[in-house]
């Protein structure tokens, strides 16, 4: 039978308890307190292991640790007034482990919640963790910043002794030359039936949850609060399996939740995609993205559902990013029933140049893809930019489709070197520029789109070097001054038809080098 593990601590004195099931802290000594709670932490954890499992419960109080390691079949439980706060000192968290950092698999800090190739493990409570980062951002912006080369330091020693021949890409290198990779709070590595459920998470040092290869996870009603501070992100699951994550708030300092699946040649080496995710019913504030995928997804991820969240102050709401030479596949996407406000770049982003490589390369397995992924149900204001797509002329984004959007933002959608992209009553009122411009891309239809306040002197739909588009069904009762203008002496094969267009000044705007036959217009 499993037994319940009750830590109770105060800084002076120490409690002595030795009734069964609870742990008796007489006898155990230690110079530092984090050093005195760590052991106290660690032993419970053992012990209930060999006794084949339970639960380790912290009452309400201050709990100063180092490093722990979670063993099968355990649970923390932290009640509310409960806060397990981690050491600032790095020492305790040596030795170095196996984890994946950035998705790259290295020696490294262990990670401050630390468990590898275990089954059913939960956190759960209405208590706190605090990771106390500020250091940890400190020193890596002490190396990063230093006008001059800094001798380094025994733990940059450590990392290099212990990687040796690491394989990395050309643009990881200036991350790679710091040689001080800050832990992520939690990483549980190829481990599986994972549970952390109600308890608050703030000052992470790196990425705050974080399970890498693992399956069954499950991530409900946890709050996530990370300040301005260097790749602090929520909820990074990276080559996971059957992922779960609802009912969460999270404002950080880097994306809110990220989708991984490892980076370039070391991702593809692992070969884990991370698939079947649903995320529902989660509020994001403050972070560079909502929800992101990428820019680490060499071994693909596939089969992802984000529906029912709110994204209110992200720098953008829905983000895919990869880059020539990574690889992996970005498939089977659906996003609905979202809110957005306050967005501050892109409303919805699919960039192939995050590294912003222009160089076209041959067809390999270095080559990212991107492709069906749907988007419906979706209203945003006060937003800067409603979407671009980017794609690479080797492997164009593929088989999109946006339903039931409306938008109202600075800027509109952006679409270049893209194939099969559908509007379906889509709606994007602009302050400056066409709601809807297309460039370089073939196979699109938009079938009721609109601005709800034309532009003066401005094509809500602007199309250059575009191939067999369908422009249909569009009603627009207000004046305005010009519905379409094209361009491009690719342009080839428009087709319009059904469009109630009854006020509008100019309905078709056409440049010189359009060929005579390239708009066939349809009553």
């Amino acid at each position: 039978m499993s037994k319940k593990i009750l830590i109770i601590f105060f800084f002076i004195p120490l409690l002595n308890f030795a009734q069964d099931g609870w742990i008796n802290i007489s006898e155990r000594r230690a110079q530092t307190i984090d050093s005195v709670i760590t052991d106290i932490i660690q032993g419970a954890i053992n012990e209930a292991s060999a006794k084949g499992g339970g639960t380790i419960y912290f009452p309400a109080g201050d709990y100063l640790t180092g490093g722990i390691r979670l063993k099968s079949d355990i649970t923390l439980h932290l009640d509310a007034g409960a806060v397990l706060r981690f050491s600032d000192d790095f020492d305790n968290y040596l030795p170095f482990v196996q984890m994946r950092w950035e998705g790259t698999v290295m020696n490294n800090f262990s990670p401050l919640i630390y468990a590898n190739n275990v089954k059913n493990i939960a956190i759960t409570g209405r208590g706190t963790i605090d990771g106390q980062g500020k250091k940890w951002w400190n020193s890596m912006y002490d190396i990063e910043l230093a006008e001059e080369k800094l001798p380094l330091n025994k733990y940059q020693k450590m990392w290099k002794e212990q990687n040796p021949n690491l394989e990395t890409s050309e643009y990881y290198q200036r991350t790679m030359n710091l040689m001080f990779f800050r832990p992520p709070l939690f990483q549980a590595f190829q481990s599986e039936n994972i549970l952390i459920e109600g308890i608050t998470i703030k000052n992470s040092p790196f990425w705050t949850v974080n399970p890498a290869f693992c399956n069954n996870i499950r991530i409900t009603g946890v709050t996530i609060y990370n300040p301005p501070s260097p790749n602090t992100d929520g909820i990074n699951p990276t080559s996971c399996k059957n992922v779960h994550i609802s009912d969460c708030h999270i404002s950080v300092g880097d994306d809110c939740i990220t989708i991984k699946s490892g980076r370039d040649a070391d991702g593809r080496k692992w070969a884990t995609p991370t698939e079947n995710v649903t995320i529902t019913n989660c509020t994001m504030l403050s972070g560079h993205g909502g929800v992101v995928i990428g820019s680490e997804m060499s071994g693909g991820v596939k089969k992802v559902t984000i529906s029912n969240c709110i994204f209110d102050g992200t720098d953008r709401g829905i983000r895919l990013k990869t880059a020539r030479g990574r690889g992996g596949t970005v498939e089977d996407i659906r996003v609905s029933n979202i809110i957005m406000n306050n967005i501050q770049d892109e409303a919805i982003m699919m960039n192939m140049f995050y590294d912003k490589n222009k160089e076209i390369e041959p067809v390999s397995e270095r080559t990212p893809t991107f492709r069906n992924i749907h988007f419906s149900g979706i209203t945003g204001k006060n937003i800067n930019a409603a979407g671009k797509i980017l794609g690479i002329e080797e492997m164009p984004v593929q088989n999109i489709s946006f339903s039931d959007i409306n938008f109202q933002a600075k800027e509109g959608f952006y679409v270049s070197v893209a194939k099969n992209v559908e509007f379906h009553d889509v709606s994007v009122t602009t302050e400056m520029g066409p709601s809807f411009e297309f460039k370089n891309s073939e196979d699109l239809v938009l079938d009721n789109v609109e601005s709800e306040n034309p532009l003066k002197n401005t094509a809500i739909i602007k199309a250059e070097n575009v191939k067999n588009m369908l422009l249909g069904n569009s009603v627009i009762f207000q004046p305005f001054d010009i519905f379409f203008s094209v361009s491009g002496d690719q342009t080839e094969n428009i087709h319009f038809q059904n469009n109630i267009l009854p006020k509008a000044g100019k309905i078709l705007e056409q440049s010189a080098e359009v060929g005579k036959n390239a708009i066939i217009q349809k009553k």
